[in-house]
Parts: structure tokens; sequence; C-alpha cells
């Protein structure tokens, strides 16, 4: 289903298959994509299928760094991340920003995973991560600086409740910083909503929202957006070399021995590879302030 303005309701049996996910898949994760969970950001000529110069992890390395400099964090600051993954943006945040860090996921095999990563990159003391549902956990009002997330929007049911949420957590003059896989604005042309809806069914999303929902999201939650990239051209390559993996590795083989959920994930890599060759997807970073006053 493409999202807003109506988004589904919330569905308890869904969120837990979300959990279950997580937990099952992120040993593949690690197999087939390392620390990071998230996309890389090719530059423009590295993009090219021809010209891989770019790791996938320094790619990855790239767009948490590209989306920390929108962001302006500093030294010092308290960060939020929304969907922390194995740890892998919050650490290198900590590492190369000198920032605090809590991360929350959904997952208790990557909260586990995510704090034994900490240990071993040394950031024990800036960085601690809790199991958390991001569409319930509650903290107190003006506890951060910035709220990070990187790809895990698409699995919230109600993203203007969590928008307004999360402004209430940023102190004054605060930065909510997202990456997101997006449905083009007009993804409701025939063929173009059945990609989509075909992504959010592999892909254990409720919805998708488009840049115009995020930005009426997060201005309805009284905050002031401030950049918009469109990096979809940059990112696509993520999913080239994923599925390149899938096939060479065997890996929906050793899924189907595990979970059938799992090999119907790794079969649909090439469903989300066709979605942002057809427009009928975008990839995007959006940052949002929080005004220092209220009017």
């Amino acid at each position: 289903m493409i999202a807003a303005p109506n988004m589904p309701p919330m569905d308890l049996g869904a969120k837990a298959s979300i959990r279950s996910h997580y937990d099952l898949a992120t040993p593949f994760y690690r197999l087939l994509w390392g620390p990071h969970i998230h996309h890389g950001l090719w530059s423009a000529e590295d993009a090219v299928r021809e010209r891989p110069h770019a790791s996938p992890l320094a790619a990855q390395e790239a767009l948490t760094d590209a989306l920390a400099t929108l962001a302006n964090i500093q030294r010092g600051q308290h960060v939020l991340d929304v969907g922390c993954g194995m740890g892998g943006s919050s650490i290198r945040l900590a590492r190369q920003r000198h920032c605090e860090v809590t991360g929350i996921t959904l997952s208790g095999v990557q909260r586990r995973w995510a704090s034994m990563a900490a240990w071993r990159n040394g950031v024990t003391n800036a960085v601690r991560f809790r199991q958390a549902d991001a569409e319930r956990v509650m903290f107190e009002a003006a506890s951060f600086d910035v709220v990070w997330s990187i790809e895990c929007t698409e699995h919230l049911f109600d993203k203007a409740a969590f928008f307004r949420r999360a402004a209430d957590w940023l102190r004054p003059g605060g930065r909510i910083a997202i990456c997101a896989w997006l449905a083009a604005e007009d993804a409701d042309r025939p063929g173009q909503r059945e990609q989509v809806e075909a992504v959010c069914d592999s892909f254990l999303c409720p919805s998708l929202g488009s840049f115009s929902d995020y930005t009426g999201w997060m201005t309805a939650a009284g905050l002031r957006v401030e950049h918009t990239e469109d990096w979809t051209a940059r990112v696509t390559r993520t999913w080239e070399l994923c599925d390149e993996r899938v096939r060479r590795f065997g890996l929906p083989w050793l899924a189907r021995l595990i979970d059938g959920r799992q090999a119907t994930f790794l079969d649909n890599f090439k469903t989300l590879l066709d979605a942002y060759r057809s427009g009928a997807m975008q990839y995007g970073c959006i940052v949002a302030r929080r005004p220092e006053t209220t009017a």
C-alpha cells in the first residue's frame, strides 16, 4: 500500500513479523553487506556500474557522513538513532563526530550485536543501545540535539505521529535527519503503484511516503525543513551488488532452511532495484529543524 494520507492501522502481527525478520536476518545482513545495513552513497562517477571505484563499506560510510554533515552534528551533542540496526551509524557518529548516541532497535538480536560492536570499537562510554519500538518508546521532552534515522521509517505504521513525538524529543534548534525509501510523487500511476506495493509486501513496509508526504509530516509537527536531497541515482548500485552477492553465495537456498520469509526477502532484491530504475521509487534524505522559539 502506498503511503499517506491514509496510512494503515497498527498491526501487531505485522510488527511481530518485522521484529522476527530482523532477529533472523541480521546474520545475513552482516554476511552480505557488512556492519551497516543501509544503502551506500556513491559519487556520481562511481555510481555508474562500469566504474565501481568505491567499496560498499566506503559508500555506506559516505552516506552516514553526508547525512551527519547536512544535520550539522557537533562534538558533545546527544543523538537518538532510531532503527540503529547493528549499530554501524551510531558507532561511526560517536567515533567521527564525538557525540553521544542512544540507539533503539525493535530486534533483541540487533541490540546485542550492536552492543558487542560498540565494545569492540571502544565506544561503550559514548554509545548505548536499547530494544524498543520507535512507535511506542518514551523519552523526556527536549532530550536530544538530533533525532537520526536511516531506513527505519518505512517500517512505521503512523509516520505522522512519529514525527510529532520526535519533534517533542528535540531541544530548541535540534534537528531530525532521515534517509528513507520513498514512493515517487506520481507512484499512483498504473504499473508504478504495483511496483511500490510489491516492495512494501516483500520488505515488510506498511507504506512508503513520498518527499512531499515526509516534508508535510515534519512541517505539521512544527519543524522547518532545511534540506531535501534525492540520492536515488547514487544509491541504486547497492541493490545491484546485493543481488549479485545473493546469487553468487546461494543465500536463498540457505535462507529457506532457516525461514521461508527470509528467502522471499532475498529473492526480491531485484524488485526494489526495478522500482528505482522505473522511477516508481526514490531514495532521499531530509533534514528539518525545531525552531529555537515557538511563534
